[in-house]
């Protein structure tokens, strides 16, 4: 099975989209077929996209799309010639639905996508009113957009969701069928890590360590990770917290606080000191706004029950592989299911192992490979059969 792959940042760069786009292109080539990256060019307008990425990240990333949707018609002609130098089974998009703006297919082939949430879906949700919008953009420029995604996603024979969340709001929106809209889970933005070999034990009088994950402290939740701790702590817990990937500001640090504000997992030092702080953590709280979170999958790789907030596609079970709360839950709440564990450590233990059952099964790339592989090859059986 051939496949061209789709998406305005090549996924040979491992940052951009949080490691996803590497992830899903690795998936594709080892468990579904031969996978070409499609240049990422603009053809007549390549200068334009050239200025575009040297600008700041905010900008860059408002402009590019917009643009891109502006001037579809010119980029995609030289998407098309690339297709045609193959002959593809599937052209594959990811994450920018918008290099699939315009683009007449050369020959048949299947046309899929995926990404952990759309344009509008995102900003009409819990996630995206949480950071507003300005009033040209909500007037003008929305329904534009709306328009021209709800053309290409309705034109696509697969839009892959990793979660019922986005495919209930993608449906709704953009009048998707059931035939074209599938769910299939992402997976972790790490290698699968070793089970542990007994469930990491919580009880009273011992530390209870909690976890945080991420660029940004605030938009993680990271204040509230803190007051949880501290509410712990005015209890009698021995509670610790470790923040990974950000640095909180003086007034959410104190002894009790351990930062390491980046980890290089791909050197063995610092790989060693981001699986250390997963094992010995007994919560990753992550109380976000998040369409997806890899670092809800990566703490059930290592059995981790995670506390957060139910928005989104958080790939979190309330109660199995740990617990979801509504928008409005307080540090108060989480901190009451903390004690509600240290009290019932058998119960917890429980959660650690669905956690990392959960992972195994559903939230890994071998999983969602294997899964795109038997649909993909069905979709092509039932065109051939035409």
């Amino acid at each position: 099975m051939r496949i061209a792959y789709l998406c305005d940042i090549s996924p040979e760069h491992v940052q951009p989209y949080s490691g996803g786009n590497a992830r899903i292109f690795n998936a594709l080539r080892s468990h579904v077929g031969e996978v070409d990256i499609i240049g990422q060019g603009w053809g007549a307008a390549e200068p334009l996209r050239r200025a575009i990425h040297a600008l700041p990240d905010g900008v860059n990333l408002r402009l590019r799309w917009r643009l891109h949707l502006a001037l579809a018609r010119i980029i995609a002609r030289q998407t098309a010639q690339a297709l045609e130098k193959k002959r593809y089974d599937v052209v594959f998009g990811a994450y920018s639905v918008q290099s699939l703006a315009g683009l007449r297919l050369p020959y048949p082939m299947l046309k899929a996508f995926t990404a952990d949430a759309t344009f509008t879906v995102y900003k009409r949700s819990e996630i995206g009113q949480s950071f507003g919008s300005s009033v040209l953009s909500r007037r003008l420029l929305d329904p534009l957009t709306l328009r021209a995604e709800r053309k290409i996603y309705r034109g696509l024979d697969m839009a892959l969701w990793p979660s019922d969340w986005l495919k209930r709001e993608a449906d709704a929106l953009y009048g998707l069928s059931a035939e074209q809209s599938l769910v299939v889970p992402w997976g972790a933005n790490i290698d699968t890590p070793e089970a542990e070999a007994r469930p990491l034990p919580i009880a009273a009088g011992a530390p209870v360590r909690l976890l945080v994950v991420g660029r940004d402290w605030f938009a993680k939740g990271g204040p509230m990770a803190f007051e949880v701790m501290e509410l712990l702590r005015a209890r009698g817990v021995d509670a610790r917290l470790t923040v990974i990937g950000t640095e909180p500001p003086e007034f959410h640090r104190n002894a009790h606080v351990t930062v390491h504000p980046s980890l290089d997992k791909s050197v063995p030092e610092e790989r060693a000191r981001f699986e250390t702080a997963f094992r010995e953590s007994h919560f990753l709280v992550q109380p976000s706004f998040e369409s997806w979170g890899f670092a809800f999958c990566e703490a059930a790789a290592y059995g981790l029950p995670a506390l957060c907030l139910r928005v989104g596609g958080v790939p979190v079970r309330g109660g199995v592989t740990g617990h979801a709360l509504d928008a409005g839950a307080r540090a108060e709440d989480f901190a009451a299911l903390v004690m509600g564990h240290i009290a019932a450590p058998e119960g917890y233990a429980e959660m650690r192992r669905n956690a990392r059952a959960e992972f195994e099964q559903r939230l890994n790339w071998e999983s969602w490979g294997r899964s795109v592989r038997e649909i993909f090859e069905a979709r092509l059986g039932e065109a051939r059969s035409r």
